[in-house]
């Protein structure tokens, strides 16, 4: 992603860093990078900039197809990595909401399912999902991932029809309990990253709390908290850990503003 009047998307010799195509346009390249899918019968390049999703020939930059979805400026915030299941490809933003698009399995083509219908970010707006940094999940036909204050959400894929959501994942226990009081504006940009992993999944949370957690449709299942980090980043308005996790060697590895931590997970 690099940005300008037809070189939304630059692509580059690995080895010898020549330019080998550029294409698109866009007031804003966004944050998201861009992915590689397999569908339609080919390689596809997933390129999610401010205005529009868009799929791209990998080899020579042609375009495909091209889904709008403009983000809202200046702070275009197409952040989230792609998320795709091998049928549907859906992105997610803090303003704007989500478009989840159906690709096509006999030609590199996309059709929109649904999108938010959201009158704004805050929790009484919200219809669907606005995530802000965390990437969500598709699995078995659902969607999993936090929204603008906070949820951990579970979504239908299909329809985006809400089927729960949770606050437990994002805040601290309260007298040792899960604090599923109502979000607040306190709540704003509430985070947990979401990392499956066989039947379960590890959240990182803003807190600096690593919790193991079973996720279906049925609810959230917590299996394990411990707090790995103490939250030391003010920007939000309140002390948060927004760096993502990584998983190596049955450990995990993580950092603040102050340090970074290894965590053994082999028990």
């Amino acid at each position: 992603m690099v940005g300008g009047d037809g070189s939304a998307v630059v692509a580059f010799h690995k080895d010898t860093g020549k330019e080998l195509w550029r294409n698109l346009s866009a007031y804003s390249i966004g944050y998201a990078p861009p992915v590689i899918v397999q569908a339609g019968g080919t390689r596809q390049l997933i390129v999610w900039h401010a205005e529009a999703v868009n799929g791209l020939e990998p080899e020579t930059g042609k375009l495909y197809w091209s889904v709008p979805f403009a983000m809202k400026k200046p702070a275009a915030m197409s952040i989230p990595t792609p998320q795709f299941d091998g049928e549907r490809l859906l992105v997610s933003s803090f303003y704007d909401g989500s478009v989840m698009l159906k690709l096509a399995a006999d030609r590199p083509a996309a059709t929109e399912l649904w999108r938010s219908n959201s009158r704004g970010e805050r929790p009484n707006q919200t219809d669907k999902l606005h995530s802000v940094m965390p990437m969500p999940v598709l699995k078995d036909g659902y969607v999993y991932g936090v929204c603008s204050y906070g949820q951990l959400r579970c979504l239908k894929a299909d329809t985006g029809e809400r089927v729960w959501e949770t606050m437990a994942a994002t805040r601290a226990l309260k007298e040792g309990k899960p604090d599923e009081s109502p979000p607040t504006e306190k709540d704003r940009w509430g985070n947990a990253f979401l990392v499956p992993h066989g039947d379960r999944y590890f959240l990182f949370n803003e807190q600096g709390e690593l919790i193991i957690a079973k996720l279906s449709p049925q609810g959230y299942e917590e299996v394990s908290r411990a707090r790995i980090l103490e939250p030391d980043n003010p920007m939000p308005g309140r002390p948060v850990v927004w760096c993502h996790p990584a998983f190596a060697h049955r450990s995990v590895y993580a950092r603040n503003n102050r340090e970074i931590v290894c965590a053994s997970l082999e028990r």
